[in-house]
């Protein structure tokens, strides 16, 4: 038995099927997308010598023909030089346009396989198979895929939705403490966006999710995915409420680039970070009852997770700069940066303009 829930796009429509020990039975679900029995898996190193051999003996019991490519892990290999070697590869591989590419890793996996799936041969089919938890609860739903830039994260890409995403729940018990809160920054932005009864749920159960509970993840990766699924049916390319997928990461995308996109910070981390931040500003700006900013605060840092800026480890830009990086955004308009703000915990909105001496004042007094 596994949960499922679907995407709903028309003839692009597709499912994301959670449970566990799903990996195992990988070649059921691929099986039937195939129009020859041909599939080319990427991944990166790390998930390879943990899981790789359980996807490729289900898929070898189909007599299913694999080919594989193992690229570094790490942000970093969001780039031009990886999108490259992995189209090359692809073409090499006689991959074809009727073909499916599995992409099985992290969020970086999938956004660079994706990527190279909607330009291969104008268009190659692909699958998600999600191995972190961000990835599992944000990355490999809803079609956005690409690689970073010198002038900041993911301003290159595509809308390409998958054929499925598979979710192994299982998958999650090999992450680092570290790498679970990480993906738990993402799980915590969709109830503080849009359900404030999840949010509640998880002031009272993540920490059994942090420590291994089964159940308790399932429900917290289904509600998440239920939640994107809803958002990205009505709005797939970003044209109105789906922005508030961003909730904290305007401020987000602003650090990860200020830290090199380095493990100084990990995405959600950042993500984690900037929802303190949004909710902030949201509160200096009127908009939220005063309260509100430390229930988030109060959260984060119950999680064991980083909470302001003075977490990150070296030295940061000033707000000025940070303020600059951020106008990189790709939700900004006229030069104008839109901010995901929020009402209340489970009610973000879309700020078009703001008032940027009070996004300053925020970061001064987080960077003291």
């Amino acid at each position: 038995m596994h949960d499922k829930v679907d995407v709903k796009l028309g003839n692009r429509s597709y499912s994301i099927h959670i449970g566990t020990d799903l990996l195992k039975s990988a070649g059921d679900f691929i099986l039937p997308l195939l129009r020859r029995k041909k599939v080319a898996i990427i991944t990166d190193s790390n998930i390879a010598a943990l899981h790789l051999n359980d996807l490729k003996q289900s898929l070898l019991s189909y007599d299913i023909d694999i080919s594989i490519l193992t690229l570094p892990p790490g942000e970093r290999t969001k780039s031009w030089e990886y999108i490259e070697k992995t189209v090359e590869w692809l073409l090499a591989e006689h991959i074809e346009r009727d073909d499916v590419i599995i992409a099985f890793g992290g969020g970086v996996i999938g956004d660079l396989v994706g990527f190279a799936a909607s330009i291969l041969r104008r268009g190659v089919r692909f699958v998600q198979i999600p191995t972190s938890l961000l990835a599992q609860v944000d990355s490999s739903v809803g079609g956005k895929t690409g690689i970073n830039s010198l002038n900041g994260k993911n301003l290159i890409g595509a809308f390409n939705q998958p054929q499925m995403v598979l979710i192994d729940i299982n998958l999650l018990d090999t992450l680092s403490a570290r790498d679970f809160l990480a993906g738990y920054g993402e799980v915590m932005k969709y109830g503080l966006l849009g359900d404030c009864d999840f949010f509640e749920w998880l002031e009272d159960n993540a920490l059994d999710m942090a420590k291994g509970n089964t159940e308790k993840r399932i429900y917290a990766v289904k509600r998440s995915c239920e939640m994107k699924a809803d958002i990205v049916s009505q709005d797939e390319q970003e044209k109105g409420q789906r922005a508030l997928l961003n909730l904290g990461h305007t401020f987000c995308h602003a650090l990860e680039t200020a830290t090199g996109l380095s493990d100084r910070l990990l995405h959600g981390e950042g993500v984690g970070i900037g929802c303190a931040l949004a909710f902030e500003t949201s509160m200096r700006l009127g908009l939220c009852p005063q309260e509100t900013p430390s229930r988030v605060r109060a959260h984060l840092t119950k999680m064991g997770m980083k909470v302001s800026l003075s977490d990150i480890p070296g030295t940061l830009p000033n707000s000025e700069e940070l303020i600059r990086l951020m106008k990189q955004d790709k939700k900004a308009v006229d030069g104008k940066i839109a901010f995901i703000m929020a009402k209340e915990i489970g009610n973000a909105f879309i700020l078009p303009d703001i008032d940027l001496d009070i996004v300053k004042n925020v970061l001064n007094d987080a960077l003291i």
